[in-house]
């Protein structure tokens, strides 16, 4: 059974751009939604079946209505390596590994 991850708020498309997607191994299925998905029902209806979710930011909120109702997630990725929008404590009881990714150091106005 492929690992499926789902890539959340991608309003851009760059998600597939930035990251090495094709390291991961072949039974790895990534599905890009770009289009923010706000009502709860909806949101864990489209996510029941995935193992890994990449979320944007902030702009998906996963609370412990939601993070408990996800019985197959393993791994949330929060881009950045915090995540006011997650509640750790819930996805620490429902056994959810929570990370993020790394960044460059330079702050914006050092590059102006």
């Amino acid at each position: 059974m492929p690992t499926r991850i789902a890539v959340l708020d991608d309003y851009q498309g760059m998600a597939l751009r930035f990251a090495d997607w094709h390291s991961l191994p072949a039974d790895c299925e990534v599905r890009v939604f770009n289009e923010h998905i706000g009502d709860t029902a909806l949101l864990l209806a489209a996510m029941r079946d995935f193992d890994v979710i990449v979320a944007m930011r902030e702009r998906t909120a996963f609370t412990a209505e939601r993070l408990d109702a996800l019985p197959q997630l393993r791994l949330l990725v929060t881009t950045g390596m915090a995540n006011a929008s997650i509640d750790l404590v819930a996805a620490r009881r429902n056994g959810i590994t929570v990370c993020g990714t790394g960044s460059d150091s330079r702050a914006t106005s050092e590059l102006a």
